[in-house]
């Protein structure tokens, strides 16, 4: 099965009508089957409205953005998770210090010096340390 197909089938299963789109109703009955809760129909059409879809339904290729800027928002908190495991001392940005910790944690043997060349790899800034928007660019 390729990734297409997966959303085609979950698209013509919340497509209940049949008519090729879905309607905000269509989507929060689905979604809060999935969920198993309650979905307020305004927060649906919010949704439906954020993708421009037609006439207010979405169609194939709307659903599809929709899954995926989804599956995109879950890769930046994965991202946001990681950091904050190697940011460590609250500083809010990857130190030598932190990543030689880390590092240490997870078996591989590093100095300061050679964290502190390891970072400045990814430094776009200059300031020896690595922000979120410096990780992000690394990991990605």
């Amino acid at each position: 099965m390729t990734k297409s197909s997966d959303y085609k089938r979950v698209f013509d299963h919340f497509d209940t009508d049949r008519n090729g789109m879905i309607s905000p109703s269509e989507l929060q009955c689905g979604v809060g089957l999935i969920w198993n809760e309650e979905i307020l129909l305004e927060e649906v059409e919010v949704v439906v409205e954020s993708t421009r879809g037609y006439n207010g339904q979405l169609g194939f290729e709307d659903f599809v953005s929709l899954m995926e800027s989804e599956k995109e928002d879950e890769k930046l908190e994965d991202l946001r998770k990681a950091f904050r495991m190697y940011e460590m001392d609250g500083s809010d940005c990857i130190t030598p210090k932190s990543l030689n910790r880390m590092l240490n944690r997870l078996g591989e043997s590093r100095s300061e010096d050679e964290c502190a060349g390891m970072i400045n790899c990814f430094d776009l800034n200059g300031d020896g340390v690595l922000n979120f928007d410096e990780f992000k660019q690394m990991m990605l």
